[in-house]
């Protein structure tokens, strides 16, 4: 079966996703025809990715969160009206997306939680089978926990998930822990790549920390001022920034590097990051206790963190950690390491569903309203 893929490029976790899941296409005798990242103008696409993907990525803008002006709290209000006045700008990457697909002509688009996957489901109706992929569509499963209070946010984190997955047939929704499938959602273990698998651990004399928001390096920094015993290796992607940058003694930035980043992470003490899925993942394989720091104002991530403490990852906590008390505890939470599964198993694809994709028609007249009713309704559930 020929695949294309459709990846939300914000931060590294959908992309890390995508390496694992073409693989797994590739060693199962499955095609991956092209990759779309939807991405905001203010970040650059990972070189490690369009290096090991094996296809061509053709990058497009989509809608993406805005910031304050130091990168480190997401502000909703600015985010809506942003992404409302560019809408002209996201139907054009809509048109980009469906050139791409008319041309490779895959059998399945899945989609890395990337939302104009969603819109490009629901307005364009193509003959492949839609899928979605990520950890946010457990929110739909009866053991989610959301995080408590903020009601609009945690109703626009459903909304914005569930536009992601307009038209699915399969909604794979990845988890730290095994849990019970649903009615269309299918529960599957973390996507881990070869890389980590084969890393060897150690236990070096240092901690690492990564920040999707640059903006959080004025605490590291800070902090590492007033405690010049404590080594740090932090890893950001921050905009023009060079390869290594050496602020102080006891503190390194280095631009994301994929393989530089696991190396470390396999060597470390222990992991303070933002509480995106997949970094929490790979340390929790390694066996490193992890604190997880939701970025200011992004719900999604203080869902993630809650999870993620639960789950035994580490703990949840303010961006300021690195004290005795704070690694003791995370070390003392990261009580699970992510047990053998066999990938291929877990991911392998039924035959039902790939036919079922090979085989859809061309969108009928009269079916858009029909499908927008359905996708309002899908959008409330």
């Amino acid at each position: 079966m020929r695949f294309l893929f459709l990846i939300q490029g914000e931060g590294r976790g959908h992309l890390t996703q995508a390496l694992s899941f073409a693989a797994l296409l590739k060693a199962e005798g499955h095609e991956l025809s092209g990759v779309v990242v939807g991405k905001s103008p203010r970040r650059n696409l990972p070189e490690f990715f369009i290096q090991k993907i094996g296809v061509e990525v053709t990058a497009v803008e989509s809608p993406n969160f805005e910031t304050d002006g130091v990168e480190k709290q997401i502000l909703l209000g600015k985010t809506i009206t942003a992404n409302l006045l560019k809408l002209p700008i996201f139907w054009k990457s809509l048109q980009h997306i469906h050139r791409l697909i008319e041309e490779k002509q895959p059998e399945v688009v899945l989609n890395f939680y990337e939302p104009l996957g969603g819109l490009y489901s629901l307005f364009f109706r193509p003959k492949a089978a839609f899928w979605t992929i990520g950890h946010q569509y457990l929110e739909a499963h009866p053991d989610f926990v959301f995080a408590p209070g903020r009601r609009l946010e945690k109703f626009l984190f459903r909304m914005h998930t569930r536009l992601t997955a307009i038209g699915a047939e399969e909604r794979l929704a990845l988890s730290f822990l095994p849990k019970e499938n649903q009615a269309g959602l299918r529960v599957v273990p973390p996507l881990l790549r070869n890389e980590v698998k084969k890393l060897k651990i150690s236990a070096g004399d240092f901690y690492l920390a990564y920040m999707v928001n640059p903006g959080y390096s004025e605490e590291v920094l800070s902090f590492a001022k007033l405690h010049p015993d404590v080594q740090i290796r932090a890893f950001w992607d921050k905009k023009g920034a060079q390869e290594v940058e050496f602020p102080l003694p006891n503190l390194s930035f280095h631009k994301v590097n994929d393989q530089g980043f696991l190396e470390a992470m396999a060597a470390c003490k222990g992991l303070l990051c933002t509480a995106g899925f997949e970094s929490v993942c790979e340390a929790m394989y390694l066996g490193k206790p992890v604190v997880m720091v939701p970025i200011a104002g992004q719900y999604e991530q203080a869902c993630n963190a809650l999870d993620g403490e639960q789950s035994g990852a580490g703990k949840k906590a303010d961006f300021l950690i690195f004290t005795p008390h704070n690694t003791s505890t995370a070390r003392s939470k990261s009580h699970f390491i992510l047990p053998g599964v066999d990938w291929k198993l877990a991911y392998r694809i039924p035959e039902t569903s790939l036919q079922a994709g090979a085989n859809r028609s061309k969108r009928q007249p009269g079916t858009s309203f029909i499908l927008a009713t359905q996708a309002f309704s899908f959008l409330l559930s």
